[in-house]
């Protein structure tokens, strides 16, 4: 396949695949499910933050994707890294 092609399944993929991850991660629109991946790592940043979780941060950007979708910046973000990364395969393959 050539890299044009693989990087545009690379990108649609990417974005497609984004909600799903972050859902099975445990970030959701309900708020972060108990038990998951995203507790942990919501626990451990209050733990390094004396108790909160820092706006900004990584898990309140990936909380935020989870309840309210990708924004426009994050999509395209997403699509060019995996536009990228398709590239990249195609050329080693």
């Amino acid at each position: 396949m050539d890299p044009g092609t693989l990087a545009v399944v690379g990108a649609v993929g990417a974005v497609v695949a984004a909600p799903v991850i972050l859902g099975a991660a445990g970030f959701t629109s309900a708020g972060i499910a108990a038990g998951s991946l995203a507790a942990k790592m919501m626990s451990a940043s209050a733990i390094a933050n004396g108790g909160g979780v820092v706006a900004g941060s990584v898990v309140s950007v990936l909380q935020a994707a989870g309840a309210a979708g990708l924004s426009g910046a994050v999509t395209a973000a997403v699509a060019g890294t995996g536009g990228t990364v398709g590239g990249l395969i195609a050329l080693l393959i």
